[in-house]
């Protein structure tokens, strides 16, 4: 019986690294979380210092909704707009409540109360250049949401859909059915008599 054969890597040999560990957030470059969670522990917002009063104003109104909102805003993009949402999700973990990034062309949102549907229906109001007309909207959107256009589009799609294969359906039962009343008259039964004859008395 020949010996078992052992196997000798080289010192050299490389393992792969395990790949399970969770990602750190895509932030933009050249920004400083904390000072930015700092900013916003002060007065809810973190801005160019002429647009701060504006935008806390725009913090006050959704208080008074029972919403506690935080803005930032960037005065440029950054690479990617993923950013803005990682951005907004770094500052709602550690300030709580909902958060509104705005960069010049594009926004990112978080909440730990407001579904992302509506956050995200709240993003479309905001495409803006200038945030704090982009902050009111998204504010009006979350506080009254409009109405779901893409949802009644659906429906009366649909409506029209059925309305439509009744009446196919019903244009091809008439045109299988017999008629009711033949236009030549020859289904309709003959009614004959002999003629009776009497016996002479």
């Amino acid at each position: 019986m020949s010996a078992p054969v052992a196997t000798v890597l080289p010192s050299s040999a490389a393992f792969p690294a395990p790949t399970a560990l969770p990602l750190s957030a895509d932030l933009p470059e050249d920004l400083d979380v904390a000072d930015v969670v700092t900013d916003v522990s002060d007065d809810g917002v973190s801005a160019p210092a002429d647009e701060v009063s504006d935008l806390v104003a725009v913090v006050d109104r959704a208080a008074d909704h029972g919403i506690e909102l935080s803005i930032v805003v960037l005065d440029a993009d950054p690479e990617r707009v993923s950013q803005l949402r990682d951005l907004a999700t770094e500052v709602g973990q550690e300030e709580g409540g909902t958060v509104l990034v705005l960069s010049p062309s594009w926004v990112g949102t978080y909440s730990d109360s407001i579904s992302r549907v509506l956050l995200e229906s709240g993003q479309d109001r905001t495409y803006t250049s200038d945030s704090v007309v982009a902050a009111d909207q998204f504010v009006d959107e979350i506080v009254a949401p409009g109405p779901p256009w893409a949802l009644m589009t659906a429906l009366i799609m649909a409506v029209v859909a059925v309305a439509a294969t009744a009446t196919f359906y019903a244009k091809s039962r008439r045109r299988v059915s017999p008629d009711s009343a033949p236009r030549d008259g020859s289904g309709a039964a003959a009614s004959t008599s002999a003629p009776v004859e009497h016996p002479n008395p």
